[in-house]
């Protein structure tokens, strides 16, 4: 069967999710933590005894899943970590983060158009979601949450490329800006860098994740360069892990802007 080919003329802000939802804008004053003791026992119930176990087993059935390098993790789980992916998928890439932070729980740093859904917010705010706001104003109360999640040592996943295209084998450009929380307190960082790869018995691919680190920002440096530096670290190992791909569903092809229109 043939490949289809993907166009795209701006590998930071193409998106490719094809999701068709209408974003909602949250209040700047939006809620990052459950207020009442019975909304974090059913968040806990949630994420620990259903999320989890059902997480298993699709990333086992869907992609037949490996990952490699996850002892590497070891020991640093009691004090929290940064955890930065490629974004290659919709479902799975929100389920890998958990598989990597058990037995703890994994929060995911996701766009606005996850917490749009009418009824499920509450469900994606139970299950680690964390919404990265669309306005200046909202921004404010986002750091905030941000830095109560790194001072209870909670286990946080950033996609820096920030947008999905579904089964890209290479990594994107990203910039710094999402290393400024591990650059601000120290925390280390792991990469985990999603690869596509031949099934050996039944036809198409499965996802091979590999996972390195710790990077631990440079506290001596100023903060700017501690995350320019947090970055490249990242974007190199996860250059070197995407070779591991030797499976591609779609061809992506560049096309300028002005050939487009």
């Amino acid at each position: 069967m043939a490949k289809r080919t993907i166009y795209y003329s701006d590998p930071v802000n193409d998106d490719f999710a094809e999701n068709n939802i209408k974003t909602v804008i949250l209040p700047p004053d939006y809620r990052y933590f459950p207020k009442t003791a019975i909304r974090r026992g059913v968040a806990f119930f949630l994420y620990h005894f259903i999320a989890t176990p059902l997480v298993t087993v699709m990333q086992e059935i869907v992609y037949a899943e490996k990952i490699v390098g996850r002892k590497k993790l070891k020991g640093y789980r009691k004090d929290g970590f940064y955890l930065y992916g490629n974004h290659t998928r919709a479902m799975g890439d929100a389920y890998t983060p958990a598989l990597l932070a058990f037995p703890k729980k994994a929060y995911i740093v996701a766009g606005a158009d996850a917490f749009s859904i009418k009824g499920i917010r509450r469900i994606v705010e139970d299950l680690g979601g964390i919404a990265l706001p669309l306005t200046k104003k909202g921004y404010k109360n986002f750091f905030t949450a941000m830095r109560r999640h790194d001072f209870l040592g909670h286990i946080i996943a950033l996609y820096p490329e920030a947008h999905i295209w579904p089964h890209y084998t290479g990594i994107r450009p990203f910039g710094a800006e999402s290393f400024h929380y591990p650059a601000e307190s120290g925390k280390p960082v792991f990469t985990f860098t999603v690869t596509w790869q031949k099934r050996k018995i039944l036809p198409g691919s499965r996802t091979v994740v590999y996972v390195d680190g710790p990077f631990l920002p440079d506290m001596n440096l100023p903060l700017c360069e501690r995350k320019e530096a947090l970055r490249n670290a990242a974007y190199e190992a996860m250059t070197v892990r995407s070779r591991n791909s030797n499976y591609e569903k779609y061809d992506y092809v560049y096309l300028p802007k002005d050939v487009t229109k």
